[in-house]
């Protein structure tokens, strides 16, 4: 399950804003439009917008119309500042648009044509290492769930989020795949409801069995003993093992720790910010109050309540029991351990 593609200068996605109703897909023709997508949803997981905005410089690139090589990298780099502006929580979309940018800049030598094809390739390449990284994943993440567990998660950090194969759906997809006899208890995830519109979805597609809760019903069945483990993803990893997942995920792993339960984060090492100490330096995007005022546009809420929507929260690396990376598993203490992965 692709929820990108990328061919002859035009960037296909699928519109998840409309999942699981209807399946379309939106064809991306300039940087802006993909820059719409990406703050508006249509393309959402730290990997995905990654990858996503890097084709976005490579399209913005090839319309960039100049002889000059200076006016051709000063146009670049306010593409590239726009893109980065649209969300800022993940890091992953940072550190994609700033690896394509470095590649130009890199090889400001070669002619205007050549550096275009060699920004596009970057990010042809990126998408491939994108879907090894999540294999790995799963490959690794395997080696901790047990036979006949139930595994609680929280939003959508499958194959959607990424460029194929999921992040914390990889580990549950690799479980599946190896013969366990595994189930899943997929959390709504308000205000956007990616676990009930996307995740049971997806393991539905797989047929991997799944129960969709809503958020406020995790606790209760912990506590009667009917969770073996939590996966959740990750937008951003402090080197201190903070780190920040949609809103909704600390709770989750407070409830798991109350319960002795193992709560674990699957992310790509690209998912680690090396440049922040600790989950206090993450930015926390907050989005528009129409997302819990309404639902698929009906008013649910009285008009001019005050409204807070944070996207993302931060889980303190005490909740964590380990973080499941394509290199390996991290494990605590992390300000020791997360460091040899840089």
């Amino acid at each position: 399950m692709k929820p990108l593609e990328y061919c002859n200068g035009v960037l296909k996605l699928i519109d998840q804003t409309l999942l699981p109703g209807e399946q379309k897909i939106v064809e991306l023709k300039s940087y802006a439009k993909v820059a719409d997508a990406i703050k508006d949803m249509i393309v959402r997981g730290a990997p995905a917008i990654g990858v996503t905005a890097a084709y976005g410089v490579a399209i913005a690139s090839k319309a960039i119309n100049t002889d000059s090589k200076d006016e051709f990298f000063t146009d670049l780099v306010k593409v590239c500042d726009i893109i980065k502006s649209t969300r800022p929580t993940a890091v992953n979309l940072f550190w994609a648009v700033d690896r394509v940018y470095n590649k130009a800049v890199s090889n400001r030598d070669k002619s205007i044509e050549e550096i275009k094809n060699l920004i596009e390739e970057e990010a042809h390449l990126m998408e491939k290492e994108d879907i090894e990284s999540n294999r790995s994943i799963g490959r690794f993440g395997n080696e901790l769930i047990k036979e006949n567990w139930t595994i609680l998660t929280h939003c959508n950090a499958g194959a959607l989020a990424t460029c194929d194969y999921g992040t914390a759906l990889g580990v549950i997809r690799a479980a599946h795949e190896s013969g366990k006899n595994i189930r899943v208890f997929a959390d709504e995830t308000r205000p956007y409801l990616q676990g009930s519109r996307l995740t049971a979805w997806e393991l539905m597609q797989d047929n991997i069995p799944v129960t969709l809760i809503c958020d406020n019903m995790a606790g209760h069945f912990m506590k009667e003993g009917l969770i073996d483990c939590v996966i959740v993803g990750a937008d951003r990893i402090a080197l201190n093992g903070d780190t920040a997942n949609k809103i909704g995920t600390y709770s989750v792993a407070v409830l798991a720790k109350e319960n002795n339960i193992p709560f674990y984060v699957a992310a790509p090492t690209t998912t680690i910010d090396f440049s922040i100490e600790t989950g206090k330096q993450i930015p926390i995007e907050e989005r528009s109050p129409d997302e819990i005022t309404h639902i698929k546009g009906v008013r649910i809420a009285p008009e001019g309540v005050n409204v807070k929507n944070p996207a993302f929260d931060v889980t303190p690396n005490k909740y964590i029991s380990a973080i499941i990376t394509d290199k390996g598993i991290i494990y605590p203490p992390y300000n020791e351990n997360i460091e040899k992965y840089k």
